[in-house]
């Protein structure tokens, strides 16, 4: 995937949501959101579906320096991260904030996306 890092995971669901959410705290984010897809579109449209859970991530100092350099920046805030029930067990993918900063034509956010780059990819290492 060019927009994204996966990894499967041998583990149940809720061990590898909490694999992540810990793998991040080490890395120095935080998570602002969890969005539960599958019980909003069962309850909003009654459908059955997977679990998948978005998790909203945000290192606080690297969304400052983000900020400074480009304040519409927090269109592409926060990271997310998704993780989904797949056919052959669990799986977290992560957005490539290189693939994201791209969007933006200022060269002052390539070190910063670098940094997270790297941060997100010792998450997905970790878990």
């Amino acid at each position: 995937m060019r927009y994204g890092y996966i990894k499967q995971l041998d583990c149940d669901f809720h061990q590898a949501a909490q694999r992540t959410r810990d793998a991040l705290s080490t890395e120095g984010f935080g998570v602002l959101s969890e969005i539960d897809v599958q019980a909003t579109l069962k309850k909003k449209l009654d459908l059955d579906r997977p679990r998948y859970l978005i998790l909203g991530a945000c290192n606080p100092q690297l969304a400052h320096r983000a900020l400074e350099a480009e304040p519409h920046i927090g269109l592409l805030l926060p990271c997310n991260l998704v993780v989904r029930e797949a056919d052959d067990g669990v799986e977290v993918s992560i957005a490539k904030p290189e693939a994201m900063f791209q969007l933006v034509d200022n060269p002052a956010l390539g070190d910063i996306a670098e940094e997270v780059d790297q941060k997100l990819q010792r998450v997905l290492d970790r878990i």
